[in-house]
């Protein structure tokens, strides 16, 4: 019931224009669960378990959330498999949004897992290859975008160290969407974001 109260995507975009937000932070989480026998087939053509992380080695679901400057999450995404990367999980589910608010004056900050996720996403730049630097025009741009991006990593941190159901899911991974979204509706009320 709670989780039917999560707002839509375009809606939490719509208000955080309307309030004169400067920018939105993408990022995405891996909640671990239990896991849950179900296979897929991997860009190498071999069978690999769906909810199982290799870059975090535990069984989960991904979830992509949108958060304000501050940190407070105004929209979570459904949850992927765990084996879906964050980037692919922005494109089935949140880039097109983040396109037209962009369009709109509201650009998204997003980590450098999101490179190439296109116009309007604002992600550092890798470093040149072999022993370069990056100039100083570069440094100064990452420094900055990683200052304001940080607090990306308040907003997950705001649902898992508040809703303990979080940091570790005992139901099914499938279920990890419902339990993400009754959370943000929750911490938002907490918040007074919501009444």
């Amino acid at each position: 019931m709670l989780a039917a109260q999560a707002p839509d995507l375009h809606e939490a975009l719509e208000r955080t224009r309307e309030e004169g937000v400067p920018f939105v932070i993408l990022d995405g989480k891996l909640f671990s669960s239990d896991r849950l026998a179900e296979q897929v087939t991997s860009v190498k053509s071999e069978p690999i378990d769906a909810w199982y992380s290799g870059k975090h080695h535990r069984p989960g679901g991904n979830v992509q959330a949108v958060m304000l400057p501050g940190g407070l999450p105004i929209w979570a995404g459904p949850a992927e498999p765990g084996h879906v990367h964050d980037i692919t999980a922005a494109r089935a589910h949140v880039l097109p949004a983040l396109y037209r608010a962009a369009s709109l004056g509201m650009p998204t900050l997003a980590d450098s897992g999101y490179e190439g996720a296109g116009i309007g996403i604002h992600v550092p730049v890798k470093s040149p290859g072999g022993n370069q630097e990056p100039d100083v025009d570069t440094r100064t741009r990452n420094s900055l975008l990683r200052g304001l991006r940080f607090q990306g990593e308040r907003g997950f941190a705001l649902l898992t160290q508040r809703w303990a159901a979080l940091q570790h899911i005992t139901a099914s991974p499938r279920d990890i969407t419902q339990i993400v979204r009754a959370a943000l509706v929750l911490t938002q009320f907490e918040h007074k974001y919501i009444r």
